[in-house]
């Protein structure tokens, strides 16, 4: 061991990574020596330093990787929950960056001199934006459920549709989150046909604290369903002197049709059609951080404030200063269309795709690969607009020298990582969600996958 760490090499080594570190990787790359010996395989160069130093280097670099590092999403998936769902605008990088790297008035009020409330940052834009009177921000948008219902239902019954008894993300159930938030579920209607009536007959033998809608943001129903209106069980909560509370989930705050997608519904419309509490997620449609966010009733929210689980939900300064520069942008909405990452990528038309996609085909030509550029559809994902595609075109790839799937995991296991998809005996390639700016990239990608033994 010492001799080893007297050799050049080692020096330069423990100059460059904690000597510690390195006795460590020394000590494992000598046992896989030995149990090289013991299958009766010595290698040459036993004696050589060299070697030793060359088995080291390689494994303090691979610890150096960090476990969470940035990927080229070519999945098509404009919202891939398993690759941190929207990447944020570079305002609300920057924002981040520019809090992060120093103090903040993050609970201080500044006009006063006296301790301020981290919940007042983001509420002038939220209620600005949505016509709420008043806003609240957790960590996402299952924590503003859970604070919602432990708040304003606890030790009472949450009226909630059979057929929205969703499962969200990771497992997690509708019915389990309400349980844990203290509240008794009443399940009302059947599965596929909710009527105004059910919830009337389950309010008159429950002791109703809330009526939850639930938006069907993930999956769809069609044929012979039925469910009552927003507007229809606002005024039922009203006369039960109860809050109406819609979990809306995705956040989008620009017009659907704008992107050719299918109707749906925005924080604003809910207000506006009676619901007394609108959550929400930030990291969706709304294209910003992750986060929860609670809108509506001024006293209800203030209640939520007060909870003392709202401090265990609480949002981290960074997360506050990329929301609020991100709803910065919808002060313009033409704006934000082009500035925020998954409203561009939504809008992207499908010859600007064809246009991309042919460009990097031909910087591919040099390469040991078929490539063909193919209509191809997308999705928006992150649990919005389920079945519903978005046309385009993307790279359908077949190397001369390795199938799919290895050339597939190459490319994860590269540097950058890139995630494509594998269909029909091929690697698909989809440009919608990888940044122009990131073309030649990917194109480098490929050629090192090519190159890797």
């Amino acid at each position: 061991m010492e001799r080893l760490l007297d050799t050049p090499a080692f020096k330069a080594l423990c100059d460059r990574f904690p000597r510690q570190r390195v006795v460590v990787s020394i000590r494992e790359a000598v046992a896989d020596v030995r149990a090289l010996i013991e299958t009766g395989s010595v290698p040459d160069d036993i004696e050589d330093p060299a070697r030793y130093a060359e088995d080291v280097a390689r494994r303090m670099d691979l610890e150096g990787v960090p476990s969470l590092r940035p990927v080229i999403n070519a999945t098509g998936v404009v919202l891939h929950t398993n690759l941190g769902r929207a990447p944020l605008a570079d305002a609300a990088r920057e924002a981040m960056v520019a809090v992060a790297a120093g103090y903040s008035n993050l609970e201080f009020n500044l006009e006063e001199g006296t301790r301020g409330s981290r919940y007042d940052h983001c509420v002038a834009l939220l209620t600005e934006l949505t016509g709420a009177e008043d806003a609240l921000v957790v960590n996402n948008n299952a924590a503003a459920l859970v604070l919602a219902v432990n708040t304003l239902s606890r030790n009472s019954d949450v009226l909630v549709s059979r057929g929205e008894l969703v499962e969200i993300g990771g497992g997690f159930r509708i019915p389990e989150i309400l349980v844990q938030a203290g509240a008794t579920l009443r399940e009302v209607g059947s599965t596929n046909r909710t009527r105004l009536k059910d919830y009337q007959e389950a309010a008159a033998v429950a002791t109703p604290g809330m009526i939850l809608k639930v938006h069907q943001s993930n999956f769809r129903m069609t044929g012979f369903v039925e469910e009552a209106t927003l507007e229809e069980l606002a005024a039922l909560a009203r006369d039960l002197q109860v809050p109406l509370v819609h979990d809306l989930g995705s956040g989008l705050m620009v017009e659907a049709s704008e992107f050719g997608l299918p109707v749906e519904p925005r924080p604003q419309d809910s207000l506006r059609a009676g619901a007394d509490i609108v959550a929400v997620s930030g990291d969706k449609l709304l294209g910003g951080p992750q986060a929860g966010i609670l809108l509506g009733d001024a006293s209800l929210v203030r209640d939520m404030r007060g909870n003392p689980l709202c401090r265990a939900l609480r949002v981290d300064k960074g997360t506050l200063a990329a929301l609020e520069a991100t709803l910065r942008l919808y002060r313009d909405p033409e704006k934000a269309v082009t500035r925020i990452p998954t409203l561009r990528m939504l809008a992207v038309s499908a010859d600007d795709l064809r246009v991309r996609s042919g460009k990097l085909a031909e910087a591919l030509e040099p390469f040991r690969l078929a490539v063909e550029v193919s209509e191809n559809s997308s999705v928006v994902g992150g649990g919005t607009f389920p079945g519903v595609e978005l046309p385009g075109w993307a790279l359908r790839i077949v190397s001369r020298d390795l199938v799919p799937k290895e050339l597939a995991r190459r490319l994860r296991t590269g540097e950058p990582p890139v995630v494509g998809r594998v269909e029909d005996e091929a690697l698909v390639l989809d440009l919608r969600t990888v940044h122009p700016d990131h073309d030649a990239a990917l194109a480098d990608a490929l050629r090192a996958a090519l190159d890797r033994g």
